[in-house]
């Protein structure tokens, strides 16, 4: 894997065709997906600026054009009808020297719709010539042409109240009717996670600070909070965040996580009232940074996407220069107070034929390249290994116990083997049992949905050659594979 000077991860991009060498490289990797957005060269992570607009899904993520490393970020854009099938639309946000306030990167943001016009709200990443960092609340339109416009001046300064750590802004809009609010995720003089608030009386804004939120019982949970969000559905408010610097009970060694509370939000008193624990979105092993959709209709769900990855963390594709790959977008409701996440409805557009696939002598099937199968219990514990060899060895194991109602994950069969700190197995209880799974597959990543939304399990995998099979074992199962069609282009579009 290279070893990056600074100069090397922070030069400014001059010519799209610097790219073009690197992207014909980086398109014959075996690892390429079929229906997640990935980057056109180097490395993508978090989503930013995803937004109903014009008609059209537009979303952006965090790009460091030259290689899988985290050096200086751009945001690149895409566009979608539907969230199934996207299209580049090329570079967005360019920090080049000029505009100082981004001079080492364009961080984390959302978008809000402004008099039928796009604004991207986003941290800038500013070193000065001693390194150190000052963040700044940057603002950009999107122009009639698509190239970003930014403002002279930042919206907000650095809080001199709180450290360095100050970024991801996230527009909530009038909800009490009062005030428009902006909220960063922030880390104390204490060292402690926090989120602190902004408002304005119109949009784009001149913001005022507002306070800290108060999320009683969270006061010392992590060091820092990333990419914060608060989200309605229904009658209940979400508070999206991913505390940094904390381990989690049966997530290894991992200090990076993406999660939610639900309770109640008080902007009076900028009061978050938790109904219940901390839960991470996701029991997999890569989900980070999730963001839902500003501008959409519907108020009784929200729509989300994440970063197939975690921060600090490093995956096989390194050694090719590339990294990252977004999630499949999920609908966010509530049932019973609970929070469920399910594929979206769209998504049933991917599917291309249904298999009637045959098992092996040893039990095994043959598994396309790119595939959702939906497999469904009647009663019994069970035992599903995805990615095996023919002879069924090896792979990711999917294992259930009908009697502890434990449902199992476990990745360390698999012959290519990574970020191993983190942990190899994930549980969860199922208190009313297992009824079905839904899992997509493409060529690196497997995302399964447990009982129709009430659980999900993220992961990247990099399987050789041989691993391209699957076993179940287990009475009264019932399965269906559906082949996936491609949904992402590999265009050079910078």
């Amino acid at each position: 894997m290279k070893d990056w000077t600074k100069e090397e991860k922070y030069r400014y991009l001059k010519d799209p065709q610097e790219l073009k060498e690197l992207h014909e490289k980086t398109i014959c990797s075996k690892y390429r997906q079929n229906y997640h957005i990935q980057p056109v060269t180097g490395l993508l992570n978090d989503p930013n600026g995803f937004v109903w607009f014009d008609g059209k899904w537009h979303l952006f993520y965090q790009w460091c054009p030259w290689g899988a490393v985290h050096g200086l970020k751009h945001w690149y854009h895409v566009v979608s009808d539907d969230l199934v099938t996207w299209k580049n639309l090329g570079l967005f946000i360019k920090p080049d020297g000029i505009y100082e306030y981004d001079n080492k990167g364009a961080f984390s943001g959302s978008a809000v719709v402004i008099d039928n016009e796009l604004y991207l709200y986003y941290t800038g990443n500013n070193r000065d010539e001693n390194f150190i960092r000052h963040p700044y609340t940057c603002l950009a339109k999107l122009g009639a042409d698509g190239k970003e416009i930014k403002w002279p001046e930042p919206l907000i300064c650095p809080n001199p109240d709180y450290t360095e750590h100050q970024r991801d802004p996230k527009i909530i809009e009038k909800p009490d009717g009062k005030y428009n609010y902006l909220i960063l995720g922030a880390q104390t003089k204490k060292m402690c996670g926090s989120v602190i608030i902004y408002k304005s009386d119109e949009l784009p804004g001149e913001w005022t600070f507002a306070g800290e939120l108060k999320v009683p019982g969270f006061e010392q949970f992590g060091g820092m909070w990333e990419c914060p969000s608060i989200e309605h559905i229904e009658n209940k408010d979400i508070l999206m965040f991913c505390p940094q610097f904390i381990k989690l009970p049966g997530r290894g060694d991992g200090t990076n996580h993406c999660g939610y509370i639900i309770g109640e939000m008080d902007w009076e008193t900028l009061t978050f009232v938790p109904d219940g624990d901390f839960e991470v979105f996701d029991r997999g092993f890569d989900f980070y940074a999730a963001s839902c959709a500003n501008n959409i209709s519907d108020k009784n769900k929200a729509i989300m996407i994440a970063w197939m990855g975690l921060s600090g963390a490093t995956y096989p594709t390194d050694e090719e220069e590339w990294s990252g790959c977004l999630t499949l977008p999920r609908e966010l409701t509530i049932d019973n107070g609970k929070l469920v996440e399910r594929p979206v409805p769209e998504l049933i557009k991917l599917r291309n034929e249904e298999l009637k696939y045959t098992e092996n002598a040893l039990g095994c099937i043959k598994l396309p390249e790119a595939a959702e199968i939906e497999l469904r219990f009647s009663s019994g514990s069970c035992d599903i290994n995805m990615f095996t060899d023919a002879q069924g060895e090896g792979g990711i194991a999917i294992r259930y116990n009908d009697e502890d109602k434990e449902l199992i994950l476990d990745r360390s069969g698999m012959k290519t083997r990574f970020n191993i700190d983190n942990g190899e197995e994930r549980i969860i209880k199922l208190f009313k049992g297992l009824s079905d799974l839904r899992i997509f597959i493409d060529k690196s990543s497997i995302e399964i949905f447990v009982n129709d939304g009430e659980a999900v399990f993220t992961s990247r995998v990099f399987p050789t050659d041989e691993e391209n099979y699957m076993m179940i074992k287990g009475k009264n199962t019932f399965s269906k594979i559906w082949t996936l069609k491609s949904a992402v282009k590999e265009e050079f579009v910078i």
